[in-house]
């Protein structure tokens, strides 16, 4: 159950990190609550998840998760390029994820 726990923080840093971005500097007020409360319950299922799982591997897989996520974001709404370069190391990534949770 852990590891849902770490998977879901790792996608709402995703939607922080994207409501940051809009959030004009916190000067937007939706985008700006969005972040905060994401950020929140984003932190708090992490530290839900280190309780079972190592700090080294909870972490790498929140912010690979989190990354991930928000650049794929970025490449389907066209603020970002999706070059085949680019997807193949973001697969990388989630290859990396995977052996984390297949030894950890």
């Amino acid at each position: 159950m852990d590891w849902v726990i770490l998977l879901a923080s790792g996608v709402l840093e995703a939607v922080w990190a994207t409501a940051l971005g809009a959030s004009d500097g916190l000067r937007k007020w939706k985008p700006t609550l969005a972040f905060v409360v994401a950020s929140v319950l984003s932190l708090y299922g992490l530290g839900v998840a280190m309780v079972t799982i190592p700090v080294g591997t909870a972490y790498a897989v929140w912010t690979a998760t989190g990354a991930t996520l928000t650049v794929v974001w970025a490449m389907v709404r066209g603020v970002e390029p999706a070059t085949l370069r680019r997807v193949l190391l973001l697969m990388g990534i989630v290859a990396c994820v995977v052996g984390l949770k297949v030894v950890g």
